[in-house]
């Protein structure tokens, strides 16, 4: 029984974790949208960064985003790059649970 209360506790937290990524990724990407629109260079958000929220959690709904609200739709390091990011924490998701380690 305690196992079974661990391993849903742990499900949360991972389910917690990428709400909130996805969350932050969508207000990143879509306040980076209307700075883009006021052309104001200094206020933007770097590519880096909004990458950086792709791979840590946030690159589903940072994909659905940019198609929404088309922001950085015409960039191939986004529209191949966050893909090939989700598709990479899918893999490495489907090993770690293939092999036991959660």
């Amino acid at each position: 029984m305690l196992e079974f209360i661990q391993e849903n506790m742990l499900l949360t937290i991972i389910a917690a974790y990428l709400l909130i990524m996805s969350l932050i990724s969508v207000i990143v990407c879509i306040y980076d949208k209307k700075i883009s629109k006021k052309n104001n260079v200094k206020l933007r958000v770097p590519e880096k960064t909004l990458l950086l929220l792709s791979a840590l959690g946030g690159g589903v709904a940072m994909y659905l985003c940019m198609l929404t609200v088309r922001h950085k739709t015409k960039h191939v390091k986004f529209m191949l790059g966050i893909p090939l990011i989700i598709a990479a924490q899918a893999v490495a998701v489907y090993l770690l649970f293939h092999y036991g380690i959660f």
